[in-house]
């Protein structure tokens, strides 16, 4: 089935909209979160959402980060497999927990915090947090305008 996207992605319609969002990223960056961790929230997030295109482009920028094939293939199944930290679960949990807020009434619970909290500063944990929500946020726009993946890989 080919995808064919409603509009070009709203953010590049909005030159503004290009600029926050070039923020956000940095800022979610700037906080001494390993990139690599970032990339598999990211890719955690999409794959909850279903979001093709940012599952696709999650999974190039997490290779270019570093992440081997193997933690990648295995990002959906991460409690069921050796591959990663605890640190990186803990970020895994909160990034499921805060995708999925109208799953449950205490949508993040006090353990998932407090794990993560374990692992991260308050200054990491609100980078995680903000990547996270930027993650949905780009979910959410590339899935109401059905924005493809690449057809091509280069």
């Amino acid at each position: 089935m080919t995808v064919q996207a409603r509009i070009p992605n709203p953010a590049g319609l909005l030159p503004d909209a290009v600029k926050a969002i070039n923020l956000l990223y940095k800022a979610a960056h700037s906080a001494g979160v390993p990139a690599g961790t970032l990339e598999l929230v990211h890719l955690r997030a999409s794959q909850i959402n279903g979001c093709g295109a940012c599952v696709d482009s999650g999974a190039r920028s997490a290779r270019k980060a570093g992440e081997t094939e193997e933690r990648l293939f295995a990002v959906a199944a991460w409690r069921e497999t050796p591959y990663f930290t605890d640190a990186e679960r803990a970020v895994l949990a909160l990034a499921e927990a805060a995708t999925r807020l109208a799953d449950r009434a205490d949508p993040v619970s006090d353990e998932v915090w407090a794990e993560a909290a374990r692992h991260f500063d308050e200054k990491q944990l609100a980078a995680v947090v903000l990547w996270v929500a930027t993650t949905n946020f780009f979910n959410r726009l590339n899935a109401t305008t059905r924005q493809p993946a690449p057809q091509n890989w280069g």
